[in-house]
């Protein structure tokens, strides 16, 4: 019998390899796809992310801007406007708030106000920096004030596989994404298909199935979810961890049938308690599964005090597994 050589399907790449990987794919396939923002040209990004596609797509298309953010989501608009597909970066989540009118007022409207005659395929990549040691100026988790808004797109991967997948996507789709990464996930590695792949927004993942409880989660809390579903099942609870992926738009099918399962909800989320995206979860799910519920909606936040600067005590701040395990047990 011939030998028949079998291709590997799937490599270990980081999460920042796998968002490079798809930015350069959806240039690659759609010259209208452009990259600006602070650094990402000359040095590749403060990150990385954008290494290599200076050399690879020419100044026209990967160019770095001025130092503001205000102005670097109004040419995104403008650009998207006539005909481009940009993907504008913003260094830190927190510096979006200078961009804020460009990107609720005027990039979230336009398919609205125009009756629908207008498309605004635009994506604003970002990241939030809590976790390494940034201090409360640059750690903020602002997810929460997005998903108030209609029009607006909201990804927050987790892993290099959802990374590339939701980035491409997010490029393709005709309304204005914003998408958000977790710096302490960049170098984190994952199994990413070779082969071309996309995940549509809005569509959840269940990383992990159960009967016992539900877990919902996004972003860096999903690792944590993981981690602390692996203990649990230790004491012989078997959790169900969710990763929303998205939170506008959200799952609520996959969320409100893993509840009617498992008839119990944790919530986790690196926002603050008050106004959260947990909280609007635990709502909706009092509201609309309240009959299946056997124990109380349990959020698992941040406090309602702005990040420390201490190591240690961001660490004390932060989510984390052991607090997602003592939630699960009050309950379980």
């Amino acid at each position: 019998m011939p030998h028949v050589k079998v291709m590997n399907l799937t490599r270990e790449i980081t999460y920042a390899e796998a968002l490079n990987e798809a930015l350069r794919e959806e240039m690659r396939r759609d010259e209208n796809v452009i990259v600006f923002g602070e650094d990402v040209a000359v040095i590749g990004g403060a990150y990385r992310v954008t290494k290599g596609l200076l050399e690879e797509f020419g100044p026209q298309r990967v160019f770095d801007t001025p130092i503001s953010e205000a102005a670097i989501v109004g040419l995104a608009v403008g650009a998207a406007l006539m005909g481009l597909r940009p993907v504008a970066e913003i260094m830190y989540i927190d510096f979006l708030t200078i961009s804020i009118d460009q990107l609720v007022t005027h990039a979230a409207k336009a398919r609205f106000m125009s009756g629908g005659q207008v498309k605004l395929p635009l994506v604003v990549r970002t990241q939030y920096s809590l976790g390494r040691v940034h201090a409360s100026q640059h750690s903020q988790f602002l997810a929460p004030w997005f998903l108030n808004v209609p029009g607006l797109k909201v990804v927050l991967p987790s892993t290099p596989y959802d990374a590339k997948g939701l980035l491409k996507s997010s490029i393709r789709d005709d309304d204005p994404v914003l998408f958000i990464e977790s710096g302490v996930l960049y170098s984190t590695k994952g199994h990413v298909p070779v082969d071309e792949y996309l995940i549509p927004l809005g569509k959840a993942d269940v990383k992990r199935a159960g009967d016992d409880v539900t877990i919902v989660a996004l972003s860096r809390t999903v690792i944590e979810a993981l981690k602390a579903a692996d203990k649990l099942l230790e004491k012989g609870i078997k959790a169900e961890v969710i990763d929303l992926r998205t939170i506008n738009p959200m799952d609520w099918d996959t969320i409100l049938n893993s509840v009617r399962k498992t008839n119990r909800l944790v919530v986790v989320d690196d926002g603050h308690k008050t106004g959260s995206i947990s909280a609007e979860i635990s709502a909706r799910v009092s509201e609309e599964a309240f009959d299946s519920l056997e124990a109380p909606i349990i959020r698992v936040n941040s406090p309602d005090i702005p990040v420390p600067s201490s190591l240690q005590l961001e660490k004390a701040f932060m989510v984390d597994a052991e607090k997602i395990i003592k939630a699960v047990i009050k309950i379980v």
